[in-house]
């Protein structure tokens, strides 16, 4: 039955508030938000957080600021009222945390609020105490300069609000984490956390960003961490970022800020995790403090209530700033990696390599044949002779079996001689010694042991060929392939017919319903080419990229093949001039190291 609506009214004050801190208050971490950030805008030296049960019971931010004159204490807890703003223009050139003038009385409306403050080293302090937005006393009290916030039985005239809350404890982690991301944005405030009465976190002011995040991040990431700086126009990206063998299932330990504001953009987080692409996997994520300075007009953080998150005039060159800067730090740190320090300059900057030789004939080669009836390399035959006459190939038996390594100590082939042509390996101070388990290639470097994943590393070396526009070539195939299509894969035939053609495919559809594989890429077998070509049709693959990657997958070298020594020679040399050398196309690693620390701990010399 229709019910005549109510008449239009204004909100009474108390519902107005009820309503501004369903927005600004979700639960005890906002409140520590908006207060911490209050205490960093007026210019505090010092700030303390006291938290009891979770938030809900007390928070209490006390710190050495500018304060709050008296006549201005219930102006404060006043909505839309603020020290950060005079006119519209300001809108679009904050500095500041706060500017909405709704955080106190937002919070004063669901909870027991106190605040107290002084303006100066030596005047008297006043204070004021708010009830559920109701002032119910003021007056002097007894305190040094800057301000007192204390919140405490948040929610408690909202007790459906109460039911959506965690744990204290989960609350607490919550708090706790708001806190941490904050201490990071001022580096030269001291900052203080206490959980009831035990000091969880003590902050003392410093100008190193990793020495802070030494206080909350453990050492095994804070060791790894790589330095980046990055500068465009009017953009800059500055901070520090994890290895990429130094990752996590989850995005807790990625801290974006944008001019000092810490935001969650789905923008920065894309182009941190494009950057990424390739060296991690699908669910993994990298660690990170990541700081965005770009001119304020050029950011809008006018839109959301809780100033989470921001808008960018200019999302393209965000977006490339940010990309840029963390895949030159990832990069940096793998020619370090590889090649020590004499392939980056003063400024950091890595200079490029120059193009690996075109190893696609000698590379992409079918996996299936065994090392004794035909070379896996399509061109060693040319090559096997001359290859053969160098010092480095002599030294090498053509075959190390994998039985011959497990059953006698003499696994490692003859020492190289001391005089070594100029390749690949050389340049990075390695030498191979032999293959294990017909998995794994063994090389000794300066700083100890590394083993190479043989599968992933031909991975990494056939998918940077198909970047270079280096494309197999088609081989016949009698009889044909014969494959039935779902209607949906027959749609997606023809988006993909295309892409197909360029990986050295022949298709044709004599009628509908069925593809008829004529040629296949010569080095993939006809079981291969189906599984290949029934995954694309299925739509496992997003965009030709990931085609390539699961073309590569499927045509690399596989573990448990036995290599000759001079084809994992050759493979190891084509991997090392490969950009993005450390990981295959999935993100798995190619290479382990195990250095004199390492070996020393697994022989019991020292813990």
């Amino acid at each position: 039955m229709f019910s005549r609506p109510h008449s239009i009214h204004v909100l009474p004050p108390e519902l107005q508030n009820q309503i501004a801190a369903g927005e600004v208050v979700e639960r005890p971490s906002s409140v520590l938000k908006e207060l911490l950030e209050n205490s960093l805008d007026a210019e505090a030296c010092r700030v303390q957080v006291l938290v009891d049960r979770g938030g809900q019971g007390l928070i209490q931010v006390q710190d050495d600021g500018v304060g709050i004159l008296p006549d201005e204490l219930e102006l404060a807890v006043t909505r839309h009222a603020t020290s950060k703003i005079v006119r519209q223009e300001d809108l679009f050139n904050l500095r500041s945390f706060g500017f909405r003038g709704e955080a106190l009385p937002s919070i004063a409306s669901v909870s027991r609020l106190k605040l107290t403050s002084a303006t100066t080293e030596g005047e008297d302090a006043f204070f004021i105490e708010v009830d559920a937005s109701r002032v119910v006393s003021q007056g002097p009290a007894a305190m040094a300069r800057g301000t007192k916030v204390e919140v405490r039985d948040l929610f408690i005239n909202v007790p459906a609000r109460l039911k959506f809350l965690k744990t204290p404890a989960t609350e607490g982690k919550r708090c706790q984490d708001v806190f941490c991301r904050l201490a990071l944005t001022r580096l030269d405030v001291h900052f203080e956390y206490v959980v009831g009465s035990r000091t969880a976190l003590s902050m003392p002011s410093t100008d190193d960003l990793r020495r802070r995040l030494e206080l909350i991040w453990p050492d095994s990431v804070t060791q790894s961490l790589q330095p980046v700086g990055y500068a465009q126009e009017e953009m800059r990206l500055e901070g520090l970022i994890s290895a990429p063998h130094s990752v996590q299932g989850q995005a807790d330990r990625l801290f974006l800020y944008v001019n000092g504001r810490p935001v969650q953009d789905k923008l920065l987080l894309r182009a941190v995790r494009d950057a990424y692409q390739g060296r991690l996997l699908t669910r993994e994520y990298p660690q990170a403090a990541l700081f965005l300075t770009l001119p304020p007009e050029e950011v809008d953080v006018n839109v959301h209530p809780a100033k989470a998150e921001v808008r960018f005039r200019n999302q393209q060159g965000v977006f490339s700033v940010v990309r840029r800067g963390v895949l030159q730090a990832l990069e940096h740190l793998e020619e370090r990696r590889f090649f020590g320090s004499s392939l980056a300059d003063s400024t950091g900057a890595v200079q490029e390599r120059p193009p690996a030789a075109d190893s696609w004939g000698r590379l992409f080669s079918p996996c299936s044949q065994p090392a004794q009836t035909k070379p896996k390399f399509a061109a060693l035959r040319e090559q096997q002779r001359e290859f053969e006459q160098t010092p480095l190939a002599s030294s090498f038996p053509e075959h190390v079996p994998c039985s011959a390594l497990r059953a006698t100590s003499r696994q490692i082939v003859p020492a190289v001689p001391d005089t070594l042509p100029e390749t690949p390996l050389t340049r990075a101070g390695m030498r191979y010694l032999g293959q294990t388990i017909d998995s794994y290639l063994v090389l000794t470097s300066p700083d100890g042991l590394i083993l190479v994943d043989q599968h992933a590393a031909h991975e990494r070396i056939l998918l940077q060929k198909l970047k270079s526009s280096v494309r197999p070539l088609p081989r016949d195939l009698l009889p044909t392939l014969e494959i039935s299509l779902h209607p949906a894969q027959q749609d997606r035939l023809r988006d993909l017919w295309a892409q197909f053609s360029e990986l050295g495919f022949r298709l044709a559809t004599p009628r509908p319903g069925l593809l008829e594989v004529c040629g296949v890429p010569e080095h993939l077998e006809p079981r291969q080419a189906r599984e290949f070509l029934t995954e694309a049709l299925d739509g496992r693959v997003a965009d030709i990229e990931a085609m390539w990657t699961m073309m590569v997958c499927k045509t690399a070298i596989k573990a448990g093949q036995a290599l000759a020594g001079s084809e994992a020679l050759h493979l190891l040399e084509a991997w090392l001039e490969c950009p993005d050398r450390s990981f295959c196309p999935h993100g798995r690693p190619i290479m382990l190291s195990l250095g004199r620390g390492d070996l020393e701990r697994m022989f019991k010399r020292r813990g």
